[in-house]
């Protein structure tokens, strides 16, 4: 037999990791992911200052009619070779009942801001391990909704040419929507696609679902969107087709938010161990 001989593996020592520079590394970034205990003069003006640049950046986005009547025809076609195209009956009958189309209208212009703001404040206060992650994923849900925008201008139904879709806040002229009557100068109306009232609702829903104790609760959460829904056909301000989208962009949202804790938001632990206790390696339920 021959002799065998050993040689030891060029750059072995280069292609092992320093433990010196590594551990503190991991250290940091194991920081930087750890829930912690959110402060309410931050989230105060993170929120306002978000919401602001949110709507500064969907009002700047260029007011592209013809592009936005193009997209609203096709999509309305693609609606009907699914034969789905229902929102034009559902407008008609729901404002056949004026106190029901009424209603309508103050729940679209007012309960996306004070449902969402209820669970943010819900969450700061009992959920403070989840509340960072859980914000996370409604804000990456909201910035890449901008981006539908200005890829994709929509108009809502109720500005189609050639259609029957009635605008309802003009005919029972209630107060409060940003996209008709006096303030429609004021927000872009041909941001349809995808649906914030959608994405948003459904996280709100998602939310009181998993982490709710009292059963009613959870149900009146996954009400909410599906009612949400029911009112942005109704009211003519957008096609099911921008709920999809908004479904979608929640779906990223939650992605985003997986990718950078590891985890799911309602997995954390509820709540922030104090200052100076040493905080879980591995996300666990409360």
């Amino acid at each position: 037999m021959g002799e065998s001989t050993v040689t030891p593996l060029e750059g072995r020592d280069q292609a092992l990791p320093d433990p010196v520079t590594t551990a503190p590394r991991q250290r940091r970034l194991h920081r930087l992911r750890s829930p912690r205990r959110p402060r309410l003069w931050f989230e105060i003006l993170l929120i306002g200052v978000s919401y602001w640049t949110y709507s500064l950046v969907r009002n700047a986005v260029p007011e592209q009619r013809s592009e936005a009547l193009r997209n609203t025809d096709w999509i309305w076609r693609v609606e009907h070779s699914l034969g789905l195209a229902f929102e034009e009956s559902v407008n008609h009958t729901v404002n056949s009942v004026t106190w029901l189309i009424v209603g309508m209208n103050y729940y679209y212009a007012t309960l996306h801001f004070i449902v969402t703001l209820t669970v943010l404040v819900w969450l700061y206060r009992s959920h403070p391990g989840r509340y960072a992650a859980t914000r996370l994923v409604l804000f990456a849900t909201t910035g890449v909704a901008l981006v539908g925008y200005y890829l994709y201008p929509l108009a809502p139904p109720r500005l189609m040419p050639g259609s029957d879709f009635v605008d309802t806040v003009m005919v029972h002229q209630t107060w409060g929507s940003m996209a008709s009557g006096d303030l429609k100068h004021m927000s872009n109306q041909y941001a349809a696609m995808p649906s914030m009232h959608i994405g948003w609702s459904l996280w709100c829903g998602l939310t009181v679902f998993a982490l709710a104790k009292l059963p009613w609760v959870r149900i009146l959460g996954l009400l909410y969107p599906t009612a949400t829904l029911v009112v942005i056909v109704a009211t003519a301000n957008h096609f099911w087709l921008d709920a999809v989208g908004g479904v979608l962009c929640l779906a990223f949202g939650f992605a985003v938010a997986r990718v950078w804790y590891g985890t799911l938001p309602y997995a954390l632990p509820r709540r922030v161990p104090p200052k100076g206790q040493a905080r879980p390696l591995l996300p666990t339920k409360a």
